[in-house]
């Protein structure tokens, strides 16, 4: 893994994370200039610049922000005195991010506005008014503006707000015009004559030597050269990146300079020029030049007098000449400055390390008056350190301090533990990483892995849920074992989302491992506290934090305010402390101290707005934002950050801004925007009320950028309550999503109607374009994430689905970039508030190929997701056109269009979304051998031949628990209690009880039942005498079920014992018909019969019918047998002996499974009577009723489960796909549940499915034997269940109810194709051929003398004759027909087969008598019979599996189990290409199962038994092409363009292969699998025709569909096979 690198092991262990600083993908610029002598340059700049930068960044992957204060301000927002403050920052926080050039300087003729300094320390302000002590006047007008705050420390005099003497400046209204000109004037004189008083102060005070020049310098200096002194100029700067224009004028008359003087120059309070500024400017200019370096770009241009003139021609030249300048440096600084993108594979859990170890420094910067508690915590974890413990649980309310505590725990415990010690924070919900489990699980799973050298997740485990919380536990586990230590804090269980019923808490260890320590957090109510204390039964493992005492409270804002740097009065101290002592909460008294950190010494205690509660600090800290930067403005900012999906950045959050014209119209309420043609946000009113929510914002990195959220939920939940009305959040939703469309960007006009102007505006908002790629390789993750969801909620459902949600280019983009989970997660959100039948269709459809994307770790091609849609989909696009048919169409008309080589689906051969297929289940290495289901309590358990045992809560489709314990294959699993406990048995002998709602083992009973027992009845539960029987061998054992004590034994001194229960009585029976009644308290005998009949009879398996006291016996001689106490009360005669019996609820309904029959019996309490037959074409393996009686579900050999009517006795629904023998059956609500011994997968399947989405195989399962009609219409087929009758499927009419009876087992098929005749081998020997155009004619060829079995059978190509190969020969036949009739004559010729030859597997008969064939033992050879000569041909390392001739007889085929397949050249007989294929991590079923050429013989099509179909060029043996089908493709034949295939599950696949003339440069065949594939070609030379080339084949290095004519290189292409 590329986390785990030297430089980054202390970062993932916990110890230090500055390593993990993600890397920024931002460009981020800030523009300086004087205010008005260059507003051309900056408009021109928006205007041209701007846009080229930012389609250049886009291109690179990166985000170009512009930060320009200058834009749209006006003198009002000066009255705070706050900009130069807010530039500066600004200024840091661009050369902290930017990748690139992080400041841009225009300088003109201007120096630009000289501020007043907002902070003087006491001492120098002192200082000033001592030199101006000849001036009572000024140092009074000093004194009134700046006043002395000892909060602070050190005590600072500070300039008083400009509305604090001119109450009208800051007004906005139309009546208050004159009064607030006034105000205007005013301070801009008083502002004039503060500054002149300080700097004659300053002056006096360095000529005294009492300050430095540079001090002095301070109080002359701009705004501007203070931003260009923090841009570039600082002397001890690092590496600034600045781009620098100076603007020089031409020489003028004085007369001109007049006329221009107040534009182009400083002008004094009373409009003169203002030498002193010009002083000041130039030298700026001089420093400027003095500190040119390498990183400065520094560009100095004199424009000539035409060019002042805005109006002429020569200006927009000069603005043009401007504007490509700075473009060209600036993306020159770019192109230098860009460091190669962080593997994206590892940039997702480096950003929640950084952002999880940066938010618990700041929640630990004050920590106090929980130390008590801490040391608790620590004490009782130090305790339980070697050995096995529960995890950690801190409970409180909200707000009480349990975040800062786990903080502050983490933090202790890094510096006390061993070096090698791991510690793993995770603030649950301050991210979305952090909100959902799998992905938390995930993350620390990598991480653990990563710091302790362990292997990590492979991609199948990371993304499946139940496989990624079994991971976790072992890892828990194999870390402990090692010896190491490690402490995992998972802070607000509480603020994981609901999916994957996260708050239940199943994912969680109930068992902590020694070494290791699991500390959780959680609010005093809710879910997961509940879940806690019902999984955890020690009162020592929880932590309840209480409210914090006032002495605590006194102590933490002492703590509080020494580090901010500031105290408090006396009287303020008491308020705080009043305000707290009403709550107790550390929350509560945190966001108080933030507001206290802002008072002066002079702030009265009635200005100090102090709520008793935390939602009321918040409601009045908004309030007052509101009175100070505009309500419309703090609504729509802080709304449009909680709206957001995933945060929003600062741009994107200035760019959404500018696209409200409701805060546009309160910005713009009383004067006119700086453009009429482009109108934004102005960036400094962002930037100080950004200032003033201070902590109560948190920045976070995603995916290289910052973006903004709250910081407290509760924070949250009040601007919700307070702002976001209904109506308000379609709104804003909308804006957002016009922002994340891009609906308004590449110069498209929005409309704006400001009421200073009172006529519409039709203006440029310059926000970004969106497109979906920003770049090759990089998507829009911004747009992907937020887009929909803005859509969903703005009620722009249409566009959400045709232009996302059906669009392939979307569904793609965001699979391949955000994971399949991420559109899921889409999908279903859609799904559930459009209740769309559609979305919810390709939701399920996504759900479906989830695992198979998973298993190659998302890295798909689009080809892979196209063959998935339109093989899942394309039978529903009749059906809903409006979604699904259009991008069934976008599928077909990519695949049109594709330049690479492509299989196109014609058909639904992969299982389609919206049938009755639910969920499957998985978690077992082996076959599911016991299972039990309690409705009550949701609960479904399954025991494994592995010997495990899984709890799965139905209701959530989740794994609960995993129980480890037995030694061999599980058995037998009860539930009891309600489903509170289970007890299972297994084939280690032991008995064991669970508890479902812990998962611990309550107790385990050794040899309890017998290993040998070939009873299917190990144990019973008597609930109600609260005991457990189990059986070994001639006894009856007895044990207490609460307790698991041994009561006592039972022997009867005879084998093959089967026990059930005869009211209160236990009861026993023999084999021989023997019944035992015993008291199954005291063990007592109660009574003993031999239980006689008409007809003798031997006991099979024993049922009881609790309800009726009585029992039911199955005979092995075909009968039910009715037993009471006294004897045998009624005797029905069954199909055939009964394999199981089950009961409906009331007991009323007996069924009993007889081979291919399941019987069905009415009960009564003195006598059976069978009603009713249900035949199946197989074995019935189980049953289960449902409907209150009236419906059964049964499983059978053929892997079919069938839904029977019991009033009518008719077959209402079959539904197949289990894929392996159905062995159980259970009903969940409307679900049915099945398993298999042969299958490790359970299986829910919908009784309520909407049937026009069921998918509809051809054929069933695991057909032995098919052929396929040349027109790809008709299937012919053997059943494995029944091998002796001959099935046709046709594309047209289905199946065909007539079947074609035969007298022996099939061994092999063939069909002539032109002829229509269908040859069928058979174990006797005999060939059997079916005139398909003559039905129902049949010819039968008999077996040669002693040669019993048929193996294999070829047709030639001309079709006039046919090779059979038997156990030791082959014989050739001649087809003919006589009177147009079909016969078969013969055998002319025939070859004998030595001793030592293995038998023919595959063979093809070539047009000149040749016949190539091949053997179970890998051989290879072909045998002339014109000539009576054989040759062997190079040996196979395992059985040959096929022999396929090429259409025009130029090539065969020959494939085998080993995943070697040879092409063979005919005419010379020479072997072409041998063709390699193998996983990289190797897999069993690899071989080829079939093959065939397509119609042109340019390509052989290969199914395997890796479930792929494979293509292959015949001239170069390159592999073209590889498809996942899902199933083992077991016969396959061309048709058109493509070809006809069946699959193992009875899939009917039709496909189409395009393939361009010239493939691309660099394609790989491979790029959806992991798995390496090598072609070994001769050298094809008229010289030497017979040399072969051994090596390695690199697609990537030569054209596939060129002749080989030179030696070729092997390579290994790696991929996942599915």
């Amino acid at each position: 893994m590329a986390m785990v690198e030297a430089k980054a092991v202390e970062g993932i262990q916990g110890q230090d994370t500055h390593c993990l600083q993600p890397q920024s993908n931002v460009v981020r610029v800030f523009i300086s200039s004087s205010l008005s002598d260059l507003t051309s340059e900056r408009n021109a700049f928006w205007d041209k610049a701007y846009p080229e930068i930012q389609d250049f960044c886009q291109s690179l992957g990166l985000v170009f922000e512009v930060v320009d204060f200058r834009w749209g301000v006006s003198e009002s927002i000066l009255a705070d005195h706050m900009t130069t403050e807010l530039c500066l920052q600004e200024i840091q926080l661009c050369q902290k991010v930017s990748v690139g050039p992080s400041f841009v300087a225009l300088i003109g003729s201007q120096y630009g506005h000289r501020p007043l300094p907002r902070l003087i320390s006491d001492n120098e302000f002192e200082l000033m008014l001592g030199k101006l002590s000849s001036d009572q006047e000024g140092v009074t007008l000093l004194k009134r503006w700046f006043i002395k705050d000892c909060n602070s420390i050190p005590p600072r005099y500070v300039l008083q707000p400009i509305t604090t003497h001119y109450p009208h400046y800051n007004d906005t209204g139309p009546e208050s015009g004159p009064q607030r000109d006034g105000d205007v004037v005013s301070w801009k004189l008083t502002e004039a004559r503060l500054l002149q008083l300080l700097c004659a102060a300053a002056v006096q005070a360095e000529k005294d030597g009492d300050i430095s020049e540079e001090q002095k310098h301070n109080f002359f200096k701009s705004m501007t050269e203070w931003e260009m002194e923090h841009g570039f100029l600082r002397p001890q700067q690092d590496d600034p990146s600045s781009v620098v224009f100076i603007r020089d004028l031409p020489q003028m008359k004085k007369s001109e300079q007049q006329k221009r003087v107040s534009k182009l120059f400083d002008v004094t309070a009373d409009g003169l020029l203002d030498t002193e500024a010009q002083e000041l400017l130039t030298n700026l200019k001089q420093r400027i030049h003095g500190a040119s370096s390498s990183d400065l770009s520094l560009h100095r241009i004199e424009i000539s007098k035409g060019a002042i003139d805005e109006t002429r021609k020569e200006h927009q030249d000069y603005l043009e000449s401007f504007c490509k300048q700075i473009v060209s440096q600036i993306k020159g600084k770019i192109d230098r400055q860009t460091a190669p993108a962080t593997a994206p594979g590892c940039l997702w859990l480096q950003q929640e390390l950084f952002h999880h170890t940066k938010l618990s420094n700041e929640k630990c910067g004050v920590f106090c008056g929980r130390d008590g508690l801490l040391g608790k915590l620590s004490l009782t974890m130090w305790e339980s350190s070697n050995t096995q413990h529960a995890p950690f649980v801190v409970f409180g309310p909200a707000g009480s301090g349990k975040t800062a505590l786990l903080c502050k725990l983490a933090q202790e415990m890094r510096a006390v533990l061993e070096p090698q010690a791991v510690v793993i924070l995770r603030l649950l919900g301050t991210s979305p990483l952090s909100s959902d489990v799998d992905v938390v699980l995930r993350g620390v799973c990598i991480q653990v892995c990563g710091a302790f050298g362990l292997a990590a997740p492979g991609p199948q485990t990371a993304n499946t849920h139940d496989k990624l919380v079994r991971f976790f536990h072992a890892l828990l586990q194999k870390v402990s074992e090692q010896g190491e230590t490690l402490l995992l804090i998972l802070d607000s269980l509480d603020h994981l989302s609901q999916a994957n019923s996260a708050h239940e808490l199943h994912w969680l260890p109930k068992v902590i491992p020694p070494n290791i320590h699991v500390v959780v957090s959680t609010l005093d109510e809710g879910s997961p506290l509940e879940a806690l204390t019902a999984l955890i039964n020690e009162d020592k493992y929880f932590f309840q934090v209480e409210p914090l005492t006032s002495e605590q409270g006194q102590v933490i804002t002492d703590a509080y305010m020494f580090v901010a740097g500031r105290r408090l009065t006396s009287e303020q101290m008491d308020a705080i402390l009043h305000s707290f002592h009403k709550s107790g909460s550390p929350l509560h008294l945190k966001l108080m101290l933030d507001m206290a950190k802002q008072w002066a010494s002079y702030t009265t205690v009635s200005d100090m707005k102090l709520g008793s509660s935390v939602t009321e600090v918040v409601s009045l800290f908004l309030q007052a934002l509101e009175v100070k930067h505009g309500k419309k403005l703090v609504r729509h900012a802080l709304g449009y950050i909680t709206l957001s999906r995933f945060g929003l950045s600062e741009a994107e959050l200035r760019d959404v801004l500018s696209l409200d014209n409701d805060v546009l119209a309160e910005v713009y309420q009383s004067r006119l925007p700086p453009s009429h043609t482009l109108i934004r946000f102005p960036p400094l009113l962002w930037a100080r009320l950004r200032h003033e929510l201070g902590d109560h914002l948190v920045e976070r990195w995603e995916n290289g950028i910052t973006v903004l959220g709250f910081s407290l939920r509760q924070f949250s939940m009040v601007v919700k309550k307070r702002y976001l009305s209904v109506e308000l959040r379609v709104q804003m939703h909308t804006v957002l999503s016009e922002y994340f469309s891009g609906q308004w960007s590449q110069g498209r006009l929005k409309p704006i109607l400001l009421p200073s102007l009172m006529t519409q505006l039709n203006a440029n908002r310059k926000v970004p374009s969106q497109p979906l790629w920003l770049a090759e390789g990089a998507a829009n993750l911004r747009k992907l994430h937020e887009l929909p969801y803005h859509l969903l909620h703005a009620g722009k459902w249409e566009e959400l689905r045709h232009s996302l949600l059906g669009c392939l280019d979307w569904l793609y983009c965001k699979t391949l970039s955000c994971g399949v989970d991420s559109v899921i997660q889409d999908l279903s959100l859609c799904a559930d508030a459009m209740d769309c039948q559609e979305i919810q269709l390709i939701r399920d459809c996504f759900l479906l190929l989830k695992p198979t994307v998973d298993f190659i770790d998302g890295n798909m091609d689009l080809s892979l997701l196209v063959t998935e849609i339109i093989a899942r989909l394309q039978a529903l696009a009749h059906a809903y056109p409006a979604v699904i048919g259009r991008l069934c169409s976008q599928c077909q008309d990519w695949c049109a269009a594709c330049t690479d080589p492509v299989l196109v689906p014609r058909s639904s051969f992969i299982q389609a979304p919206g049938g009755p297929l639910r969920a499957t289940l998985s978690g077992f290495t082996k076959g599911v051998r016991a299972v039990d289901v309690c409705c009550e309590r949701n609960v479904l358990i399954a025991g494994s031949e592995d010997g495990g045992l899984i709890v799965w809560d139905l209701k959530h489709l989740e794994v609960v628990h995993t129980l480890v314990g037995h030694a061999g294959a599980v058995e037998c699993v009860k539930l009891i209690d309600k489903g509170v406990h289970c007890v299972s048995a297994g084939r280690d002998g032991c008995i064991r009880k669970w508890s479902v709602c812990s998962g611990k083992q309550l107790y385990c009973i050794q040899a309890a039942v017998s290993v040998q027992s070939q009873t299917s009845q190990l144990l019973h539960v008597l609930e109600c005498r609260a005991v457990l029987l189990s059986s070994t061998h001639s006894q009856v054992k007895v044990w207490n079920v609460d307790t698991g004590d041994f009561l006592y034994e039972v022997d009867v001194h005879v084998e093959s014992l089967a026990f059930g229960v005869m009211g209160q009585e236990m009861a026993i029976v023999s084999r021989d018909g023997q019944l035992w009644l015993h008291d199954p308290i005291t063990g007592l005998q109660k009574s003993h019969n031999h239980l006689t009949s008409t007809k003798e009879f031997t006991v099979a398996s024993v049922l009881s019918l609790t309800k009726h006291e009585r029992l039911v016996i199955a005979s092995q001689e075909s009968s039910v047998i009715l037993v009471s106490a006294t004897g045998i009360l009624a005797d029905v005669e069954l199909p055939a002996p009964a394999s199981f019996m089950c009961t409906s609820e009331d007991e009323k309904t007996l069924f009993a499974g007889c081979e291919s029959t399941l019987a069905v019996l009415h009960v009564k309490p003195n006598s059976v009577h069978r009603t009713q037959d249900l035949q199946h074409e197989a074995l019935v393996l189980s049953a289960v009723p449902f409907s209150h009686g009236n419906k059964v579900i049964t499983g059978s050999v053929d892997q079919i489960i069938r839904v029977w009517g019991l009033t009518t006795g008719q077959l209402l629904d079959s539904i197949s796909g289990m894929a392996s023998p159905v062995m159980f059956v259970s009903v969940y609500n409307t679900t049915i549940i099945s398993a298999s011994g042969s299958s490790t997968l359970l299986k829910l399947w919908q009784l309520d499915y909407d049937p026009k989405h069921k998918s509809q195989a051809c054929i069933p399962a695991n057909c032995p034997r098919v052929v396929i009609s040349k027109d790809g219409n008709t299937v012919h087929f053997v059943k494995e269940e029944d091998r002796t009758k001959v099935f046709t499927w046709s594309c047209s009419e289905g199946m065909s109810s007539d079947s074609m009876e035969v007298s022996s087992e099939v061994c092999c098929m063939e069909l002539a194709q032109q002829k229509r005749l269908l040859f069928c081998g058979l174990r006797t020997g005999t060939i059997l051929i079916y005139p398909l155009a003559f039905a129902p004619e049949t010819l039968c060829l008999p077996p040669p003398e002693s040669l019993p079995e048929v193996r294999s059978m070829a047709i030639s190509p001309r079709e006039d004759r046919m090779a059979v190969s038997y156990v030791d020969a082959v014989c050739l036949f001649e087809i003919t027909a006589r009177d147009s009739f079909p016969c078969v004559e013969g055998p002319f010729e025939s070859y004998s087969l030595s001793l030592l030859h293995s038998p023919v597997s595959a063979m093809a008969l070539l047009p000149d008598c040749r016949l190539l064939y091949g053997t179970l033992g890998g051989e290879v050879a072909v045998y002339d019979f014109k000539s009576a000569m054989a040759a062997e041909l190079d040996h196979h390392g395992a059985a040959i599996t096929c022999v396929t001739l090429s259409n025009w007889d130029t090539h065969a085929l020959v494939g085998s189990e080993d995943c070697v397949q040879k092409l063979w050249s005919l005419s010379p007989l020479l072997l072409d290409h041998t063709m390699e294929y193998k996983v990289v991590k190797g897999f069993y079923f690899e071989g080829v199962t079939c093959a065939a050429f397509s119609v042109n013989d340019k390509y052989v099509f290969t199914g395997s038994r890796d479930k792929t179909i494979k293509v292959w060029d015949v001239a170069s043996g390159s592999l073209l092409y590889i498809q996942y089908v899902y199933a083992a493709v077991i016969k396959i034949t061309p048709f058109k363009d493509g070809f006809v295939a069946i699959s193992q599950l009875g899939s009917f696949i039709r496909e189409g292969f395009r393939c361009p003339d010239a493939l691309t440069q660099g394609y790989n065949p491979l790029r959806n699998f992991r798995a390496h594939y090598r072609v070994t070609s001769r050298e094809k030379t008229l010289d030497t025709p017979h040399t072969f080339l051994k090596g390695d084949y690199n697609p990537a290095q030569f054209n596939f569909m060129s002749l080989l004519k030179a030696k070729q290189s092997s390579s290994s292409n790696t991929c996942v096979l599915l």
